[in-house]
């Protein structure tokens, strides 16, 4: 990483409202050049805290723009933060007319040249697909990264049709520690503890109203810009990284808006969901503010660069590696595609009758038949939904989940380089009318090592579309189609391609109350990779990939943050603790997010966090599955003699029927109780 501070404009940091037509005041941090002339602007919109939480991440991206002659502004979401208002649901229809409002303001600042830019990672990169969607004028072009086009099937809710124990829960946990947070007594002085208690009063749990929609109804198609490309006009460079979870739409924005004539740049590099310069593994990382400013400079200030020149998709290929939880770096190399998807590449097909079975096949009337009926914590060497960049994030050896599951070996006896989605399909029978199938492709070296490659999920019940629930024909053979998650990877010479094939997948997948087992005909059951051929040298595709160069990451010099636990040894819990009862059968997996811990920003605030998620399953019953999410957070300024803290509980557990849910809030200014509420929700197993 390299720090700059001499730009060629200076800058100066302005704290102010936003006025909306409501009469509400969303407050602003805003990087601004010293110049006369009128600048474009660059918009980052969370309810993420500027005044704490992403005050670091702030720092890192905001001042480098503002130096380079655009104003940089960071908004608090409405609710959030130091902004007025109270909490709504994630993405509704108030912060998308927020937003456009929020927009159209900056536009007609005296020192705007009327261009507006957008750009997020996560909440914001998904707010910022979704007000291109809604086409404010003044919005130009935008850069979306680790976000997705589809909030049903390729978010934190859902995948395949099935609950995501893993994330429904973390995130609903996470943002309800969120949603209860105070104002900050410097930026709203006595008031602060009546704007608290008047978004308490209004709080409402995430997880009772995700959980209340369990197909791809209305509520998921609100903000899935999926639902229509053609309505985004903005430029779009899509950003994303192999181990974040929401990397297919990176591929489905370059695919559908460059099929229509949009202007579209894809980038997906080694990373997880962070931004793409933070020095957070894995890497190699870029100079993202560089690629990014030469964007900006194109769409905002209609410079005539060659930004347009680059490939349509660049990505990162990464190379056969041994399974670990964590890497500096990825082995792999750069490379790129003019079109995509590409016609040249080659469909793999792989027949399971084929594959080496383990356990092995049986004969019935006359077919080949696997049998697959997994112990309910298969899947606990999953690694993190979402990593971060942390110690524990990355899936690490998969044999004892495998040989939990059904697999299918095909040696390879040359390289396979697998660019895309593969998909699985299955012809299947099951004696329950419900149930998931849960699939992993991995590489496994000649020591028996197993990495994962990619995997995809399918409830039985789904299998139509995720927007209704057609319960499986019990006894019958039916074929199915499961999509595997996209994924870059070269599988070396002399290694084995693995399918594992499982009815489970704890505690990502939250399981159905049925508990049969599915069998499998092999002779009618294939799975097919999308094979990018090894081009020889010299030829105009190798050119192409060497073309692809990336500068080293550049940075603001950082903010002057403590982090007081930093280089204290035993200072924090495990980051992923897997145990077992064997009494009770029963695994435990604790999880530490690992989110930041204690902190103290330059301008006097201590911010103190800590948060612990549980994953409880018994190994033969479904029903058993539970989660819990404990947060507990402490705002305090000493020199204003200030403290605000606390906790934010949340738990599900389920029976054959329903789902149960609990939530507790608690908070205190100082000593003294001011809010404590339980909410309790017992709600209809519909689809998961």
């Amino acid at each position: 990483m390299k720090y700059i501070s001499d730009f060629p404009y200076e800058v100066e940091v302005v704290e102010d409202w936003i006025p909306l037509s409501d009469g509400t005041r969303l407050w602003m941090k805003a990087w601004l050049p010293k110049t006369e002339e009128k600048v474009p602007v660059i918009l980052e919109y969370l309810p993420y805290r500027a005044g704490d939480w992403t005050w670091p991440r702030d720092s890192e991206r905001h001042p480098y723009y503002a130096g380079h002659g655009y104003a940089s502004v960071r908004v608090d979401i409405r609710g959030h933060g130091n902004s007025e208002g109270v909490p709504g649901d994630e993405y509704d229809a108030q912060e998308h007319a927020d937003g456009v409002e929020v927009i159209n303001w900056l536009a007609s600042r005296e020192w705007s040249n009327g261009n507006v830019g957008m750009i997020g990672i996560s909440w914001g990169g998904f707010n910022s697909l979704q007000l291109a969607y809604l086409q404010p004028e003044p919005l130009k072009a935008i850069v979306t990264v680790c976000s997705t086009d589809d909030r049903y099937d390729n978010d934190v809710h859902y995948m395949g049709g099935s609950m995501l124990a893993v994330d429904m829960h973390a995130w609903a946990a996470t943002m309800m520690a969120f949603e209860s947070r105070p104002v900050d007594k410097r930026v709203w002085g006595d008031k602060w503890r009546e704007q608290w208690v008047g978004r308490l009063n209004k709080l409402s749990p995430f997880i009772d109203r995700w959980l209340a929609h369990q197909t791809r109804d209305d509520y998921w198609r609100h903000g899935s810009v999926c639902e229509d490309y053609s309505r985004i006009n903005a430029a779009v460079m899509a950003v994303g990284g192999w181990f974040d979870p929401y990397r297919d739409t990176v591929l489905r924005l370059v695919e559908k808006l460059s099929a229509q004539g949009k202007n579209v740049r894809g980038i997906i590099g080694p990373w997880s969901h962070q931004y793409p310069d933070r020095d957070l593994r894995p890497g190699p990382h870029i100079d993202f503010l560089g690629e990014t400013l030469r964007w900006w400079d194109k769409w905002l200030k209609e410079e005539d660069n060659d930004v347009m020149d680059e490939p349509l998709l660049r990505t990162w290929m990464l190379d056969g590696y041994e399974p670990k939880s964590v890497y500096d770096e990825m082995p792999g190399r750069w490379i790129a595609e003019r079109e995509w998807p590409n016609p040249a590449f080659e469909a793999r097909t792989f027949l399971l009758a084929d594959g080496a079975c383990c356990p092995p096949a049986q004969d019935q009337n006359g077919k080949q038949i696997a049998r697959v009926k997994s112990p309910q914590d298969v899947g606990q060497l999953a690694g993190r939904y979402f990593p971060f960049g942390n110690d524990t994030d990355l899936p690490v050896d998969q044999r004892p989940d495998d040989g939990r599951s059904t697999t299918f070996d095909f040696p390879l006896s040359k390289p396979l380089q697998i660019l895309g989605n593969a998909q699985v399909n299955l012809k299947i029978t099951t004696q329950a009318t419900r149930g998931q199938v849960y699939v992993r492709l991995c590489d496994v070296a000649p020591d028996g090592a197993s990495t994962l490659i990619t995997r995809g999920n399918l409830n039985l019940t789904a299998r139509e579309g995720r927007d209704k629930v057609v319960e499986f024909p019990a006894g019958e053979w039916v074929d199915v189609t499961i999509p595997m998650t996209g994924i870059a990877y070269r599988v070396p010479e002399g290694h084995t391609l693995r399918l594992s094939v499982s009815t489970a997948y704890w505690p990502w997948i939250w399981p159905q109350a049925q508990n049969e087992a599915v069998e499998i005909d092999l002779a009618a059951s294939r799975f097919v990779v999308p094979e990018r051929l090894a081009h020889e040298q010299g030829s105009a595709q190798e050119e192409l990939d060497k073309s692809v160069v990336f500068g080293e990451p550049v940075q603001p010099p950082l903010i002057d943050v403590e982090y007081p636990e930093e280089g204290r040894s035993g200072a924090r819990r495990p980051e992923r603790l897997i145990s077992f009862d064997v009494a009770k059968q029963e695994t435990l997996i604790q999880v530490d997010p690992m989110y930041g811990g204690t902190r103290i920003y330059p301008d006097g605030l201590h911010y103190n966090e800590d948060a612990v998620e549980r994953y409880w399953i018994n190994w033969d019953d479904p029903t058993s599955a539970r989660t819990e999410a404990q947060w507990r957070v402490e705002l305090t300024r000493p020199d204003m003699d200030w403290e605000a803290s606390l906790t934010a509980d949340t738990r599900i557990r389920c029976d054959e029927k329903n789902f149960y849910t609990q939530s507790i809030v608690e908070c205190f200014d100082e000593d003294e109780k001011i809010f404590s509420k339980t909410w309790e929700e017992t709600i209809p197993r519909e689809a998961s």
